[in-house]
């Protein structure tokens, strides 16, 4: 089992930045996958960034390419989304997970506004 922890989420203007956490407690040892999703009402939940614990690989969605970056504290693990230029089409719940052995593991989300 994986537990995750997000925070960091909030309201900031246009072209503000905010920094999402991610702690990862439980079995996370090993290579695993953790990535960053976000949901609005009534839409589907969709990727936002990715990194690979065993390549160090990061990918993200075509609309936070350049904007957003995705990092990873082994020592604490934890992993970041710095959030730059937010937009208000950025405004959804923002989810932590972690992929291992089969298995998706989420977070609860946390809420990130942004006013025009």
């Amino acid at each position: 089992q994986v537990q995750l922890v997000e925070s960091g989420g909030g309201l900031v203007q246009a072209g503000g930045s905010l920094r999402l956490s991610c702690a990862a407690s439980g079995r996370t040892s090993g290579y695993y996958i953790m990535e960053w999703y976000r949901q609005t009402p009534g839409n589907q939940r969709e990727l936002v960034a990715g990194l690979s614990t065993r390549t160090g690989a990061t990918y993200y969605a075509d609309s936070v390419k350049g904007r957003f970056t995705i990092s990873r504290d082994n020592t604490q693990n934890k992993v970041f989304l710095q959030m730059n230029s937010l937009k208000p089409d950025d405004t959804a719940d923002y989810y932590c997970a972690v992929k291992t052995g089969g298995r998706a593991y989420w977070g609860q989300g946390t809420q990130v506004t942004v006013s025009s």
